[in-house]
Formats: C-alpha cells, structure tokens, sequence
C-alpha cells in the first residue's frame, strides 16, 4: 500500500487500508482492536519471508547469522522510530506483562522496608500486580493512587496525594485499556521525579493511538505490545539508556551481558521481529510525503488520530440517543475507546447479541480489574468499543443497529 492509496488529502483511505487486512474478508464488523488488532498482508508477508530465508544465531560468519542479525538490529530501529526511543535501549520479550515482571523483580533488588511504590487503579492489572508482588517480596509498601470514578480521570493531584520522600518507583498507564483515560503524563513524571522516583509508563493501549515520544513523556521505563498495532504478539520495553545500563537482571552466565541483550532471556523471535518491524513501516506509510519514518509517523498518527475521532464521535452520539445506555468513559483526552453497559442486560448478553449480528465487540473488564470495581462494574465491567485504523463508518452503522435498545 502507497502512501498516497492510503491517504487522501486529510482524510484516511479507509477502503485502501482495509484492502490489506486478509481477516476483514470473513465480514465481522470488528471493535475489538484494543486486545489485538487485524494483521496487514505486509506484516504476515514480512513473517513468512523471514522464515524462507536462511535463518541461525545472530553474528556475521554465515547467511542465516547475518539475516538473524539484521532482523533484530532493524526492529530495534523501527521500534525506536516508534517509541521515540534510541535502538540500543529498545529490549524484546514475550509480553509486556512479561518484561514488567522482569524489570520489576529487578528495581526491586534496590528497594527494602521503608521503601514505597505508587500504583494506580486506573491500571491494566500487568501494570499493578507485577509492582505488588515485587514490593512485598522485599518488605517495600504499595500505596494506591486512585482516579475519579465519575469523570474518568486520573489528575496530578490524584498522584500527588501518595507520593512521600520514600517513593522509589510510580507505574501509570499512558491510556486506560478499559475507559481510555489520558493522564498528564509528563505532569505525573513531573511530580513522581520530583519525589525522587522513577516513572515506568504503560504504554500498550496509548501506542496504537498516539505518537509516543519517551523522552517528552518523562518516561524512565515505558512498555508496549505490537500485537496491538497491527504486528505479531511480542512485548517491547524501552527507558533512559543510563537507567538501563545499571539495571543488573538476572540472567544466564555465558549470555550477553550487553544493553539491551542483558534484559533477553534466550534467543529472540525473529519472524516476530521482522514482523513488527513491517507493522511500523504499515503505520509510517500511511502518512504521504517525505522525511525519516519517525517523521512520517508522527504525521500518519495525526491523521489516525481525526479519524478515530470523528468515528468515536459518531459512536458515542448514536449510544447516547439509546434508552438504558451508560456510557463509562468520560474523561476529556482519551483514546477511541468506549466502556458502555446498558439497564437490565449483562454486557455478556449484549455482547452476544452484538456477535450473532456480525458485530464483534468484547465485554468484560479486560485485566482492568481495579478500574472495573471502581467505576461499581465488579467482574462483569462492560462493553468495550475500540477503533483502529481499518475501522469505518459502515462498522460503525452496523453496531448500532445490532444493539437494538429502544431510543431515549
């Protein structure tokens, strides 16, 4: 797909997009992209590649060596683009929740009683339980931070409230997976460096929707999944280059004990690595013109950005027409991710109905267990809406026809 196929003007191609995602054939509309977007021909084709190639241990003495070598230094590169990150501070595992548990046990080495740790329930449980458990291996205590419920958002002073001078560390999602809240994050960096902490940023549900930018974050740590914008299912994590150097993880005698190969553990996928290489060149193409791929980035997100939130807009305008209908994401910046429940119906049942119609979005509380018992939705939580690019206003009709709840 060209550049100029997939953009025209302002406004995205979305047929051109939608052209490029083989699963889209099967005729579901799909608002499920916040646990796992569709796969692009590029990004399968860039796997299949790979794996009919030679292939071996990273180095420079054969092909496949060399091939190993190269899939990896160029994801690293891509993933830097994306994250503005450097390529040497960019560390592949088997999940987010896999390199947070990693990169938890291992700050923890630092902490002891009298230590704190901040978390806030306004997390992905990946972004809560890893800290929890580390903390209370060591003696350190966790103290919550918590969001208004009726709003949706989680302020700075929301944070402020529970830092102390024995603040080592403070976990945040840069974007709810649940309600799709946008805290200030460079404010919270602010206040949590300012506590003398570290800011370890949640990253997986922000990055299918926004440029990130590491550094103007105020990110110490941050993590996301591409498997979530368009690629395969692999976690990354990414920090400040000096941070990660010190960080003494435990690893394997005779591996590498090089940043970032420290923080691996075992041989890289590289079939993974080719692929989310493809999915951010995907996303970089979107954007026409000239200029690096973190350029073209930047601008592709913009216009991801207009078109989730017209279709967001339209979404939320028609649920808000319908008798019964409660809407649970309300905060003023957020992703195009909607959290509705509706009078009488459990959002299993709607959520059923909604796939008997050819209409697949998923209801539950999506690991957000915290956030879910908050806003009062226990267990059950609600129904999620969630856009991605190949969403359009065809999938946005069929869903709220297929509700069938009388209007206000």
């Amino acid at each position: 797909m060209s550049s100029e196929s997939a953009r025209t003007g302002d406004t995205l191609d979305v047929q051109a997009i939608r052209a490029c995602f083989p699963a889209l054939k099967a005729g579901t509309a799909r608002f499920d992209a916040p646990g796992g977007t569709q796969t692009p021909q590029q990004v399968i084709d860039a796997i299949t590649e790979s794996l009919t190639r030679p292939l071996a241990n990273r180095g420079v003495l054969t092909e496949g060596a060399r091939n190993a070598e190269a899939l990896v230094t160029g994801a690293r590169q891509a993933l830097a683009d994306l994250l503005g990150s450097e390529p040497g501070a960019v560390v592949f595992g088997r999940s987010a929740t896999q390199l947070v548990y990693d990169l938890a046990r291992t700050l923890a080495k630092e902490w002891g009683p009298g230590d704190e740790v901040v978390v806030s329930r306004l997390d992905h449980d990946s972004n809560i339980r890893p800290w929890i458990q580390a903390a209370e291996a060591v003696g350190a205590t966790v103290r919550w931070a918590d969001f208004d419920p009726g709003t949706g958002e989680f302020e700075p002073e929301h944070l402020q409230a529970v830092l102390s001078g024995r603040t080592r560390l403070v976990a945040v999602t840069a974007a709810s997976n649940l309600i799709g809240t946008c805290p200030d994050v460079p404010a919270l960096a602010e206040l949590a460096h300012g506590a003398g902490a570290l800011l370890h940023v949640d990253a997986v549900h922000y990055a299918s929707h926004a440029t990130v930018d590491l550094a103007a974050l105020g990110a110490d740590t941050l993590v996301c999944s591409p498997y979530k914008f368009l690629g395969p299912h692999l976690g990354v994590l990414t920090g400040r280059s000096e941070l990660l150097h010190s960080l003494r993880p435990d690893k394997l005698l005779p591996s590498s004990d090089a940043v970032p190969e420290r923080f691996e553990l075992g041989t890289l996928p590289y079939e993974l690595l080719a692929g989310a290489t493809a999915a951010v060149d995907f996303l970089a193409g979107l954007a026409p013109g000239p200029g690096s791929r973190r350029e073209r980035l930047v601008r592709a997100f913009t216009a991801l950005t207009a078109h989730e939130d017209r279709l967001r807009g339209r979404i939320e305008a028609g649920l808000a027409a319908l008798d019964g209908v409660t809407v649970h994401s309300r905060a003023r910046r957020r992703t195009p991710t909607t959290l509705f429940t509706v009078a009488g119906r459990t959002p299993g049942d709607v959520s059923r109905q909604l796939a008997e119609r050819g209409v697949d979005a998923p209801a539950g509380s999506f690991y957000a267990w915290e956030a879910s018992r908050r806003l009062g939705l226990g267990e059950e939580g609600g129904v999620r809406v969630g856009l991605a690019p190949y969403t359009c206003d065809d999938d946005v009709d069929r869903l709220l026809d297929a509700l069938d709840v009388p209007r206000r």
